[in-house]
């Protein structure tokens, strides 16, 4: 706290706090020692930055921007990997790490849908899920399919990061730092977009609360979205040809 905790970021702190507190207790466990010294010690405050989502044409300028790389042949065939994966974690919302471990064996194309399994590490709530693909994804995936004419054993990507194209091609393109992460948050935000109800993107993404995080994370990205909305909304005697109406107007208690 003394010598660092004034200076590294309270994310930082956290993990770094929850270490020690777990070190300790483990030597308490051992009777080495009697109390945990760090037990009082709290955590500082975590506020979460807002998060910066490539627009669609920002995005579609990324990409073919690390495809061109510096215009030489031999450059373009390494960065064609990275773009790839960039592609892939936009076009399924997945994780970096569960994008790099996703095989061949994982994609069916007969049920349009791949399998997250997220490797020897497993998903994040370490859990297989199962997404159904864009037509974006089932496109990439096709093309990567019909070149590389891969075993079901081999993987997708054959790279473990492209942060250093994604880098460049921002500096060169004059954009914010865009991450891996954060063509998982495009991803999110281009369905919401698209009007998938929350729920149901929350379960793409692999989240378990029903859609909490998610309204969190993305409720408040694309104002212009959200003022578009409103514009479906309509308290006329006569619906519109698009709404559907319920069988009765009458609410039952709980269903609020």
């Amino acid at each position: 706290m003394s010598e660092r905790g004034s200076t590294i970021a309270a994310q930082t702190f956290a993990h770094e706090l929850d270490t020690m507190k777990a070190v300790f207790e483990y030597a308490k466990d051992l009777g080495l020692i009697l109390k945990n010294p760090a037990a009082p010690i709290k955590r500082k405050r975590i506020v979460s930055k807002p998060i910066e989502v490539p627009s669609r044409k920002q995005f579609q300028d990324l990409v073919a921007a690390i495809r061109a790389s510096d215009g030489r042949v031999s450059s373009q065939v390494k960065a064609k990997d990275g773009a790839d994966l960039v592609e892939l974690l936009a076009y399924s919302g997945c994780r970096l790490d569960e994008a790099r471990n996703l095989k061949w064996e994982h994609v069916s194309f007969e049920r349009s849908c791949i399998t997250i399994t997220g490797g020897e590490r497993l998903t994040k709530n370490y859990e297989t899920r199962t997404v159904p693909m864009t037509q974006a994804l089932s496109e990439l995936l096709s093309r990567l399919h019909s070149e590389k004419n891969p075993k079901p054993t081999d993987f997708i990507v054959t790279i473990q990061s492209a942060k250093r194209c994604i880098e460049t091609a921002c500096k060169r393109l004059n954009l914010p730092h865009f991450t891996h992460h954060d063509f998982r948050h495009f991803f999110a935000t281009t369905c919401i977009e698209s009007g998938v109800d929350i729920p149901t993107i929350s379960k793409w993404l692999g989240h378990k609360d029903g859609g909490a995080l998610a309204m969190k994370v993305y409720g408040h990205l694309r104002q212009e979205h959200s003022f578009a909305q409103i514009k479906r909304v309509s308290f006329a005697s006569e619906p519109a040809e698009n709404v559907v109406p319920l069988n009765s107007g009458v609410v039952k208690a709980g269903d609020s």
